[in-house]
């Protein structure tokens, strides 16, 4: 259905005869003329029965009605929609059927704000396999390499997790999401390694470490109202460089040593020295019980000496008599001795050992 290919038309809809294009005002309203002429003979034909006033309105209607349903969407579970009016933040909406004034007066954005994104910083994903995971990484030395606080270079690959926990300062606040996130753990992870020794870094603070850039990094973000949660930093790599990394090897194996024999000196001290002061304090116990018992023993002896002495005043003969006799039974109770009494006879056999007679009845 060409222009053509009308009936008794001969000439160009735009004009012209073949021939260039026409001048004159008159003509130009003219051509105009024809031209609405024609679009309403063409308009009429495609609805037949109907006016062309009608037909107008009926099209106009229609293309209302779609520009009007144009303006419902759908917002996911895990997006977060957000409404625009002429370029400028009107509403936030939640998941499920919504619907905003088509464009141009709104226009709605739906960020996925529960996908964890992640930023990889001192390396680089360098093959994939054929699942789209990567499989091998590169070293990126210009990001990874820091300088501690005792001035020693260490080598830190590590990963940012993050989401969308603000979709409006998300969409409007940064501009570069990702290389904001970059920007900032880059910088954060050197200001926190700068602030420790090399030592501590590669052994037994790097969780401390990592919650440190954490909290760092959100803060850093929040001031800028990036919109953005960081919710992990893990370090994947903590090495010195790659030139030196054997001399370091072999410090730490030193170290390692030092701290193993610090280790056995500590636990034999731990069991001597225990042992050495029961043993003292067993010795101080028993010396206080002999001084006690011997304080004791001279206390007594002073007083039965004080005893006897008053005795001796009293009788004096009597007293002496008794002391003879006990100095005989505590020097001869325990000597082998035969007593023979003279005036009782002299009936006693020379030859009979009594002395071995007295022997084997003790034993007995």
């Amino acid at each position: 259905m060409a222009w053509d290919n009308e009936p008794g038309n001969n000439q160009n809809p735009w004009g012209n005869n073949g021939g260039g294009p026409r001048r004159g005002r008159g003509q130009g309203e003219a051509d105009l003329d024809e031209i609405i002429r024609k679009a309403q003979e063409r308009l009429r034909r495609l609805i037949p029965g109907s006016g062309g006033g009608s037909s107008i309105m009926f099209i106009l209607a229609g293309l209302v009605l779609i520009w009007g349903l144009s303006g419902f969407y759908r917002v996911q579970a895990d997006e977060q929609g957000v409404v625009l009016r002429f370029g400028k933040f009107q509403a936030q909406t939640s998941p499920g059927l919504n619907y905003h004034i088509p464009w141009p007066v709104e226009t709605a954005f739906t960020p996925k704000v529960t996908i964890v994104n992640r930023v990889d910083i001192g390396m680089r994903a360098s093959a994939d396999d054929r699942r789209g995971a990567p499989v091998a990484s590169r070293d990126v030395p210009e990001e990874s390499l820091m300088l501690t606080g005792d001035e020693n270079i260490v080598d830190v690959d590590f990963s940012v997790f993050w989401v969308i926990n603000d979709a409006p300062d998300f969409l409007f606040n940064i501009q570069n999401p990702t290389g904001t996130v970059k920007a900032v753990a880059e910088s954060t992870m050197r200001e926190i390694i700068g602030q420790n020794d090399i030592q501590p870094v590669l052994t037994e603070q790097r969780q401390k470490n990592e919650e440190e850039v954490k909290a760092l990094m959100q803060k850093t973000l929040d001031s800028y109202g990036a919109g953005i949660g960081i919710t992990q930093v893990k370090m994947q790599k903590v090495d010195p460089p790659a030139a030196v990394i054997d001399a370091f090897r072999d410090v730490q194996a030193a170290r390692a040593d030092q701290e193993r024999a610090r280790n056995e000196a500590n636990s034999y001290a731990n069991r001597v020295v225990p042992e050495a002061q029961g043993e003292a304090v067993s010795i101080r116990r028993e010396s206080e019980a002999y001084r006690a018992q011997t304080v004791a023993e001279a206390d007594g002896e002073a007083t039965r000496f004080a005893s006897i002495y008053d005795e001796y005043r009293n009788a004096e003969g009597v007293t002496r008599q008794r002391m003879f006799l006990e100095t005989l039974e505590r020097v001869l109770g325990k000597a082998d001795k035969i007593i023979i009494d003279q005036e009782g006879g002299s009936g006693v056999v020379p030859y009979l050992p009594l002395d071995n007679l007295q022997r084997k009845q003790e034993t007995k």
